[in-house]
């Protein structure tokens, strides 16, 4: 009896170790992947590349995503917590309309800045792989979708009409494409954000 008490604690121990190892390769393949997504894209991204730069057989990788869709969730969720997006509810907290937005864009056109090899790698890939379109809609969309609410809010009642064309101008300013766009035509971030608030504004 004794020699079997004496066993118990080692073989937890092993236990925990061996979840351990497990967890450090799932990341080691997580993190081969966000890398190889933001540099080359995920639709030129292969497992064999991947299970290289995380020092793993191919199999391994399987072992721990058994589809595409799982790789692309893990990868997705890692790198959406190193780069959150922007918290639109502090920008709630702001009560004029006009500032609301400047602020809004101005945050959201620096997180562009700083995550556009990554966001223009997958926003690109995505309409070609249905598993990253499925993990941007149900990831990415909302959050979107609730920044354009924030900033469309309306003190008073206005007709559907004109929200409806506020919700459009809003959802179009906060784009990454138009980020791009104005970027791209030779504004700074900070005068491509101050151009598209008062595009917002003349439909206000």
């Amino acid at each position: 009896m004794a020699s079997n008490k004496k066993h118990k604690p080692n073989r937890r121990y092993q236990l925990r170790e061996r979840a351990r190892r497990q967890e450090e390769t799932r990341l080691r393949i997580t993190e081969a992947a966000v890398e190889l997504h933001g540099s080359v894209g995920p639709a030129r991204t292969t497992i064999s590349e991947v299970a290289r730069i995380a020092g793993v057989r191919r199999m391994t990788v399987y072992n721990h995503f058994a589809t595409d869709a799982e790789l692309f969730d893990a990868c997705s969720s890692h790198w959406f917590a190193n780069n959150p997006p922007p918290d639109a509810s502090a920008w709630a907290r702001i009560a004029d309309p006009g500032e609301r937005t400047r602020t809004a864009l101005g945050e959201m056109y620096a997180y562009y800045r700083r995550g556009e090899a990554m966001l223009a790698n997958v926003i690109r890939d995505a309409p070609s792989i249905p598993a990253l379109a499925e993990i941007l809609e149900r990831k990415w969309v909302p959050a979107v979708e609730g920044m354009v609410s924030v900033l469309t809010d309306a003190p008073v009642p206005t007709p559907a009409d004109d929200h409806l064309r506020l919700r459009a101008a809003v959802g179009l300013a906060l784009d990454f494409f138009t980020w791009q766009s104005l970027t791209r035509a030779g504004l700074d971030d900070e005068g491509a954000a101050e151009l598209a608030a008062r595009l917002v504004a003349a439909v206000r």
